[in-house]
């Protein structure tokens, strides 16, 4: 038998050590950590911000599987969501045609999750607009980053929606 030489060791030694990593990094996230808790958090929020005006349209179907996760585990968890960049504005009125899957599947959250959906109004202002630009399911809080806070005080865990996640 010829044995590997030590450059095929290394790389093999290499290739295991990035497979453990990935693993690791995979079992590591914070859906992964709530779901392997004993005790559910007081509740969970969700920031999504970006400069992306399109990002609702992966940001909420991403959402809506990780809220499915955490339901399964803990059926009374409190969630929230605020969106707090540049996506926000597809939550408008006006463009409710336009943004109408994302604004379906905002009001199911809203509706059938009993999830909480805030924007920003200070950002909204900023705009031009006003609470009555988005639809009665969508709650115009003064700040979004604010709101975070307000969660964060009551014992909500935050977790940030990303393009990487």
């Amino acid at each position: 038998m010829i044995a590997p030489s030590p450059l095929f060791r290394r790389l093999l030694s290499l290739m295991l050590l990035c497979l453990a990593a990935l693993a690791h990094a995979q079992t590591d996230s914070p859906i992964s950590q709530l779901l392997n808790n004993e005790r559910a958090p007081e509740g969970v929020v969700f920031e999504i911000v970006s400069g992306d005006a399109d990002a609702l349209e992966w940001a909420i179907p991403r959402t809506r599987g990780y809220i499915q996760q955490l339901r399964q585990r803990f059926p009374d968890l409190p969630i929230a969501v605020v969106s707090h960049g540049q996506e926000m504005f597809s939550l408008q009125i006006q463009n409710e045609y336009g943004s109408q899957a994302v604004h379906q599947q905002v009001r199911s959250l809203v509706e059938q999750q009993h999830v909480t959906l805030h924007v920003c109004g200070t950002y909204a202002g900023w705009q031009g607009l006003a609470d009555e630009d988005f639809p009665a399911y969508v709650d115009v809080a003064a700040a979004g980053p604010a709101q975070i806070n307000d969660y964060l005080a009551l014992g909500y865990v935050k977790i940030r929606i990303t393009a990487e996640d």
